[in-house]
Parts: C-alpha cells; structure tokens; sequence
C-alpha cells in the first residue's frame, strides 16, 4: 500500500509564511524583543513576545506578504520550532532573540569592524588580524543596498605598537623576540578560567628586577604604545601592570591554583580603581596599594601653571582626569591645573608636564618643583655640551 505522506505543522502555507517572516525578523532586527528595543507592554508589563509580534507584521507588510492575524500563544509556538531545529538555543532570551552570533545590525556592525580594523592596524594584536581578514572576505558578498563603502575606516584609533607583536610577523621578518606575545593564548585561557600562571620578566628598565613570577592575569591592556598585562601576585595582595614583550615566551599554569571568576573580577576592579586614581600605568608597592584601597593613604596635591599656547590644550582636556580642577582665572596669561595624586603618580605625571616644555611652571609639590628645575639645568647642560 502506498504510504500517505505525513502532515507538517508547517506544511500549511500562511503556517509556513509565519515561520519564514519570524526568521526574517530575528535577521533584520538582532535584539528584538528586549526591554528597550520596543515600548509594548501588557498589563504595564514589558511583553517581550508582543514586541517580537510587532516586528513580525511590520516586516510582512514592507515584503507584501499577506500574513493573517495570530496570537502570542502561536509565537510561542513558532519559537519553539525553531529551537527544536537548532536555529534558536534552548536557553532564555533575556536581552532580546537573535540568530547564533549574529547579535549586531548593520550600523552597530560597522562600527565593530571599525574598531577590530584599528587593533588590527595600529594595535598590532595578532587575533584582531586573522578575525578582520575572516570577516572583510564574509562580507564582502553582501549587498548593503548602498553606494556607501562599508569598510571605510570611519572611526580609527592610531595610537601603534613600537614593538612587533604578531610572532608570524616576527617569524616572516625573521626577527622572532622570544616574548609572551608567542603565548597570549595559554595567558587568555588562564584570565577567562581565574587560574595562576608562571611567567619569566627577562627586562625591567625601572629596577632591574628579573626572574619567574607567579601571578593571577586579569587583564591584556593597550595603553599609548604597547600592550601591557595586568596581574596580582600569587603571594601577597598586589597589583602590578608590566609590557607583554617585557616576559619571555615561557608561560605555565600552576596546579591547583585558581579562584571563582566572580573573584576575579572584584580584583580587575580593584585594579581599575588604582589605574583611576592615578596617572599613568604604575600603581605602587603592596603596603601604598593597602593604604590607598582603604582611604587611608595621604594625595600630594599637584599645581601647574600653563602658559600659551599650552594652556589652550590643557582647557581642552575637560575630561582628563576625573579629579582635575582648571583655573581660569589667569586667562588670557595662564591657566593653573591642580590634581590630587597618590606619590606613586608623581615621576609619570612629571613625564606628561615635560612634554609642554617651556609652556609649564611646576608650582607644588616643592619635590617636583626641584625636580623639574634639575631636568632643565641637564637639558641646558646637554644642550651646552653639543656645541
């Protein structure tokens, strides 16, 4: 006997119509159904569905497809076919629905690339290349309905690595430093799963001191001209920031040390507290970092006064530091910029003064008055010897 083909739930065309058109939805609208992506509430409630439903209808009218009425509970439904068949997880979606990884629109997409092309470019980091090429070629087939070039580096970060920082770039060149840039993975998994690792600091041109430490990663930070890693000792609670090419390529976990990652991320914002209250990427010793988590460690107020033309740049700066105040009383003359700043900030916000040169007068600390007044007798002296 012939077998009679079984029926589909979707076997139905305005069945079948709905499910394509809720596809389409998640598709165009990435997040859709989130708390902000719609006001539709039910009974003063966010309905996360009814929004999804809003979508749906809209996109069916733009497409001119003929799509009936149906009800939330018929969602539902829908949503549960498509988890069934692997196009949505089995999980819930708080924020919004979205197909796999595509969690972005077009605009919001953009901007992504832009800024994986700056790290890529400028940053030098070795996982933002391979990435922006995969992407730039899965890309390039679409049609944006646009004369627009979507790859145009609208936004850019210039800011460039003085180092290499690619060992495949460092093997082509044959130039390979031997540096923790060769095992940025096993550092990676070790901050994602708040683990220790052993590693070896070959070069430190502040100390001197070298030799393997076992630390706690938190953080792979790019500052000004390099990337630096952010750590917390094994031993002691301290924090420390130090240039990835500083270590050498050796980098091991410690068996059965590891913490939650909750903890670990408590750490990273107490580290972040230390880089906000200072200048610079140094945070001190282990007994100024107690003092100043607790309160307790006493600021040095810092005075500058700027003349032009470095005073219009330092006006410019508004948002510099969150505990700078800018005089303007001295205008047009000078501006007068104090800051509250932990000791342990003073040699690099006395590095940041020396760039405006003849344009800045250090009026206190008297340390740093004295110190600024030597660095200008070496720099006569210097240019003295030259000629």
């Amino acid at each position: 006997m012939p077998r009679h083909p079984l029926t589909h739930p979707y076997s139905d065309r305005c069945a079948f119509e709905r499910l394509m058109m809720l596809i389409a939805t998640l598709v165009q609208y990435p997040g859709v159904g989130s708390a902000d992506s719609l006001e539709t509430k039910i009974d003063g409630h966010h309905e996360a569905l009814a929004a999804v439903q809003v979508k749906v209808r809209e996109l069916a009218q733009d497409l001119n497809i003929d799509l009936p009425e149906y009800s939330i509970p018929t969602l539902r439904k829908d949503l549960v076919a498509l988890r069934q068949y692997g196009i949505l997880d089995k999980r819930m979606y708080r924020w919004g629905y979205y197909l796999g990884t595509g969690v972005m629109s077009k605009p919001e997409l953009q901007v992504a690339m832009n800024a994986l092309a700056s790290l890529a470019q400028y940053q030098g980091l070795p996982q933002a290349k391979r990435i922006y090429a995969a992407l730039e070629q899965r890309l390039r087939g679409l049609d944006w309905q646009s004369d627009l070039d979507f790859f145009y580096p609208v936004r850019s970060q210039i800011d460039r690595a003085i180092i290499l920082t690619d060992p495949e770039e460092m093997m082509a060149k044959q130039r390979n430093r031997h540096n923790l840039f060769n095992n940025l993975d096993t550092v990676e998994s070790a901050i994602l799963e708040a683990k220790a690792i052993e590693i070896y600091r070959k070069s430190n041109p502040y100390d001197g001191k070298i030799g393997y430490l076992r630390v706690f990663p938190l953080q792979l930070l790019y500052h000004d001209i390099a990337w630096y890693l952010l750590y917390e000792y094994c031993d002691r609670d301290c924090f420390e920031i130090e240039r990835i090419d500083r270590f050498k390529d050796s980098c091991r976990f410690i068996s059965n040390v590891s913490r939650s990652l909750d903890t670990q991320r408590e750490r990273l914002k107490l580290a972040h507290k230390l880089i906000d209250n200072g200048w610079g990427l140094h945070l001190g010793n282990e007994d100024e970092q107690k003092l100043e988590h607790s309160g307790e460690l006493s600021l040095v107020r810092a005075k500058v006064r700027f003349f032009p033309p470095a005073m219009r740049f330092i006006e410019e700066g508004e948002l510099r530091h969150p505990k700078q105040k800018i005089d303007l009383r001295g205008k047009p003359k000078y501006i007068d910029y104090t800051i509250d700043l932990p000791p342990r900030s003073l040699p690099e916000f006395s590095r940041w003064i020396d760039r405006y040169m003849d344009g800045a007068l250090v009026i206190a600390p008297q340390e740093l008055v004295e110190s600024h007044k030597q660095t200008v007798l070496r720099l006569i002296e210097l240019y003295s010897y030259s000629q």
